[in-house]
């Protein structure tokens, strides 16, 4: 589907996330012929400076983050950029941004909240006050939304007061990623898995998110966070959705939100038991990570000497519908971590009974292996005879390589969620009650853990994280995938 022209802004628009990602991602889609002759890109920051400087700035700090850009199409690309600089929480100071906006109630106007979420509301209001939110206007909200289940309420109702629902694009851009569309399409455009996608023939599901880069410049964000707001709460929990929700009536963005909001409803709450017994929670120590010494998280630049913030959470989480009753879900996120990667691994049940001279336990559990990064593909896990005489089996993978299979150039998350967003296609984005939900379901956590003075585990960089990470899987007779790899 064709774009219709459209002016992008971006407030935040000289930031990390602009320079690194979002303008990146504009100017991919502009080398693939998808924008308008004269579609534009607004970024909006603080600094007063003039459209030459700034755009020497987009030089410096954005082609870098692009592979190979040519050169004509890069002219035309920042011919595209138009800079304003402006006060975002100071209405007065938007006269140069109505003027640069074109005046057109009709044109498909997107505004890009790159900004800390405590001015949200007032960029809202102070767009309202100077009449640029129309019918057509469309607002992304990047993360953090939120600290806790109050202050993702008060997002919501202040921004609701100025836009639709159907206006709001709150952005998890691991919604973005090929894998998880994929596996949409996995599982309801195929019917071979549909039968087996149920409590009677899952062993586990396991859904891993692990970085090896400690917090770099993000000390003041981070330690206030955590990697259960960071990463939990929003992209490990949608995963967990698009895995465990139920077939919605069609790909449409209601029915879609509809089905994942009926998965974070039936998450089982903790209590204070369970949750001692099902939440394990780290802080990684000084250790090596590819061979070269790194620090540990409390002597990272700025860090507080006694810092309580955990870097890693594992957790056993249940599903309390009939289908997935009974089925462990285990969730895993981590900095400085052996390894990066994002990836589900759906585990199916033991054959019953071996038929060859191999006992049950010699075989590995089928498994569907979803990988989201850092090679976007599927893998299907299986026995299989070994060559020559007699009957020996050995695990075997089935793969799908999306970049070998599929010649096409792919589409980084944030192209995809930027193209839905100026196409006004919302299946991809979270929904009010969305948010509120997820928020419901982990407060008690991080209530629990501001009332208890312990301190997270440590663990060694470079590894996969606390010891006792691997027990509370172990405690069901389980492993975490890499733990359970054959040797070669």
């Amino acid at each position: 589907m064709a774009l219709k022209d459209f002016d992008l802004v971006l407030f935040g628009g000289s930031g990390d996330l602009a320079m690194r990602k979002l303008l990146p991602a504009m100017y991919a889609r502009d080398v693939a012929n998808d924008l308008p002759p004269t579609a534009r890109i607004i970024c909006v920051g603080r600094q007063d400076c003039c459209q030459e400087d700034f755009l020497k700035t987009v030089e410096t700090q954005s082609k870098p983050h692009i592979k190979s850009p040519a050169a004509a199409v890069w002219a035309r690309f920042t011919a595209r950029i138009v800079y304003v600089s402006l006060n975002a929480t100071d209405a007065a100071t938007y006269a140069p941004l109505v003027e640069a906006l074109r005046k057109d109630d009709g044109l498909t106007r997107v505004y890009y909240l790159a900004t800390p979420p405590a001015i949200f509301s007032q960029i809202c209001d102070n767009l309202k006050d100077n009449g640029l939110v129309t019918a057509s206007s469309r607002v992304v909200l990047e993360k953090p939304l939120g600290r806790d289940l109050v202050s993702a309420k008060q997002i919501n109702a202040e921004v609701g007061k100025v836009f639709e629902e159907s206006q709001i694009y709150r952005i998890d851009h691991y919604l973005g990623k090929e894998t998880v569309q994929n596996l949409l399409a996995l599982r309801f455009g195929n019917i071979l898995f549909e039968p087996l996608w149920r409590r009677e023939w899952i062993s586990d599901v396991q859904i891993t998110i692990a970085e090896k880069l400690g917090v770099g410049n993000r000390m003041g964000y981070y330690d206030t966070s955590g990697a259960l707001r960071d990463m939990l709460q929003n992209h490990l929990l949608q995963l967990l959705c698009i895995v465990a929700m139920e077939p919605p009536t069609s790909i449409a963005p209601d029915a879609v939100r509809d089905a994942k909001l009926q998965v974070l409803r039936s998450l089982k709450r903790f209590t204070p038991t369970t949750l001692a017994q099902n939440i394990v929670r780290g802080q990684y120590r000084a250790g090596h990570v590819d061979g070269k010494p790194v620090p540990s998280y409390r002597d990272e630049p700025d860090a507080p000497e006694h810092s309580r913030t955990e870097t890693f959470v594992a957790m056993k989480a249940e599903i309390d519908t009939w289908r997935w009753a009974g089925v462990p879900f285990y969730l895993r996120t981590g900095k400085r971590m052996a390894d990066s990667l994002a990836e589900i691994v759906v585990r199916f049940k033991q054959i019953p009974h071996s038929i060859f001279n191999q006992p049950t336990s010699s075989f590995m559990n089928n498994s569907l292996v979803i990988r989201l990064q850092p090679d976007e593909g599927l893998r299907m896990n299986l026995m299989a005879k070994t060559p020559g005489e007699g009957m020996r089996l050995k695990p075997a993978e089935l793969e799908l390589d999306f970049r070998e299979t599929f010649k096409t150039p792919r589409m980084e998350a944030y192209e995809r969620l930027l193209l839905d967003v100026l196409r006004g296609q919302l299946t991809l984005f979270m929904r009010g009650d969305e948010l509120e939900a997820a928020w419901e379901w982990v407060e008690p956590i991080l209530n629990n853990w501001e009332q208890d003075e312990s301190v997270p585990i440590p663990y060694a960089a470079g590894t996969w994280g606390p010891a006792a990470a691997s027990a509370l899987i172990g405690r069901d007779g389980l492993q975490w995938r890499e733990e359970a790899l054959p040797e070669d």
